[in-house]
């Protein structure tokens, strides 16, 4: 049977591989660009910026994600029952009690953040605290739990901060393209047919490089959900807890003050607050649907 730990080490290497293929493409976009424009400063540009941007990102992510959340530091003193099923949770799974965050906000949410279990971070809003019994409490913050042991919260940053560089750099390339072609783009293609060939189709993989990302980032996205519903109810031994708070969460329906779509995918529900959905646009939710979700928390007991 499945543990808290499962996804782990997978997560780690999935971490690496995903980073590897990000690269592959962004490295790919700064070459062609760079042949665009006969310029390898594109090139080269491409490659640092993207190094430095993971550095960033992996060191700084907790808190640029709290800080475009508006969460707040929670004390003992203010929280203690947050305190209290976060220690108790914490103990039970093995893992360093986080940082705790509360965001000012009545929308009933909730999500994980951090590089490592060792700097994480649980940001609640204060809505999901007035909302919830202790029970449903305990689910919510169980499965934000399963996030960080299972090393979700690394895999989520790096795939977020790769997908928004592939986003820019392609962005520039389009841009610049309609305004003015590039070197060979000028000289060349005209006289060459294999050269114009390889012309339309590095524009065509430019442009569609970050749909496909995208892609990427939210399938990613939804399968973590199931996944940390699925431990977080192992953890609390009471799938029913976190399944009637996701019933109160979705039936809330409002959206978050500060919804973000760069950290829409860390929450433990749509912060953009519930749609109905069908069919091709499932493929663009940050998470799965919460119904799905509920049937299999509720098929585990």
């Amino acid at each position: 049977m499945a543990t808290l730990y499962t996804q782990q080490d997978k997560n780690v290497r999935r971490t690496w591989l995903l980073m590897a293929l990000f690269l592959v493409i962004i490295v790919a976009i700064g070459w062609f660009v760079s042949y665009y424009y006969n310029s390898p400063a594109i090139l080269i540009f491409a490659v640092v910026f993207s190094v430095v941007m993971n550095v960033v990102s992996y060191w700084y992510s907790d808190k640029i994600s709290l800080s475009l959340a508006g969460a707040k530091p929670a004390t003992r003193d203010q929280y203690p029952e947050l305190y209290r099923v976060v220690e108790n949770l914490s103990i039970t799974a093995g893992l360093p009690k986080p940082a705790l965050y509360v965001i000012p906000d009545a929308a009933p949410n909730a999500f994980a953040t951090g590089r490592n279990k060792e700097h994480a971070a649980v940001a609640v809003t204060s809505g999901l605290l007035g909302m919830m019994n202790t029970n449903e409490l305990s689910g919510v913050l169980a499965h934000e739990l399963s996030h960080i042991g299972n090393r979700d919260t690394l895999l989520q940053t790096v795939v977020v901060v790769l997908v928004g560089m592939i986003a820019i750099l392609a962005n520039i390339f389009t841009r610049s393209s309609w305004l003015g072609g590039g070197s060979r783009g000028n000289s060349r293609e005209g006289n060459n047919p294999l050269a114009a060939a390889l012309a339309i189709a590095g524009i065509i993989f430019v442009i569609l490089s970050p749909i496909i990302a995208k892609l990427i980032q939210l399938a990613i996205s939804r399968k973590r959900e199931f996944l940390a519903d699925a431990d977080g109810a192992l953890l609390t031994r009471y799938p029913e807890g976190l399944a009637s708070a996701l019933e109160k969460i979705a039936a809330y329906g409002a959206p978050l003050q500060h919804a973000n779509n760069a950290t829409a995918h860390l929450y433990i529900s749509n912060p953009f607050g519930s749609k109905a959905v069908a069919g091709l646009s499932k493929l663009f939710m940050t998470h799965p649907p919460t119904a799905e979700r509920i049937a299999i928390l509720r098929g585990m007991e």
